[in-house]
């Protein structure tokens, strides 16, 4: 059990009988009235994101989980196949299960939570950024670095991004996996 003094971001809940990650949280402590805290919860089985607000010092149940890291090794009719790097035992993960599915490439590591009491894997999370290699974009014009427009760019896993215009073909950028986001140019 915790108390949503302990609510921080990727705290796994079994809420109304569901796996539910908490994705955002704030506490609000309003001039009249008692205080609360407001939540986005994420279900591990659908994806779907729910608003919930919780009253302060409220007790939740929290659930047991461990995060393991695998190794994506491909996708097929049942899903994508990751390698546990310790045991070398496979696992095979539904498409709903992989969010971001389309910034993942062959051989990239990550992580797989597991509820610890059943031992059945919830969801894969990429990391924060990954690196890609720009297949497709509309060539770029010198002396665009200026301004802040951005362009449609196809990465090497087929993902479409927004890039900006300096960036050409064939150039290895980074992204960030939380929202689709170009962070850098990689050297």
């Amino acid at each position: 059990m915790a108390t949503t003094a302990d609510f921080r971001n990727g705290l796994v809940l079994n809420y109304n009988g569901e796996l539910h990650v908490i994705t955002e949280f704030q506490h609000v402590k309003p001039g009249k009235g008692p205080a609360f805290v407001r939540t986005k919860l994420r279900n591990i089985k659908t994806g779907r994101v729910i608003d919930n607000t919780f009253n302060a010092g409220v007790k939740v149940e929290t659930a047991r989980v461990e995060q393991r890291p695998h190794q994506y090794l491909f996708k097929d009719d049942y899903g994508f196949t990751f390698m546990d790097n310790a045991t070398f035992e496979q696992v095979v993960l539904p498409e709903a299960m992989v969010p971001f599915a389309d910034l993942m490439k062959e051989g990239q590591e990550v992580s797989i939570l597991f509820h610890a009491e059943s031992e059945q894997p919830l969801t894969a999370e990429l990391p924060t950024t990954v690196e890609l290699l720009v297949t497709y974009t509309e060539p770029g014009l010198r002396g665009d670095t200026a301004t802040n427009t951005l362009k449609p760019a196809i990465v090497e896993t087929g993902a479409r991004i927004q890039v900006p215009l300096f960036i050409d073909q064939d150039t290895k950028i980074r992204v960030d996996t939380r929202d689709y986001s170009y962070v850098e140019r990689v050297k």
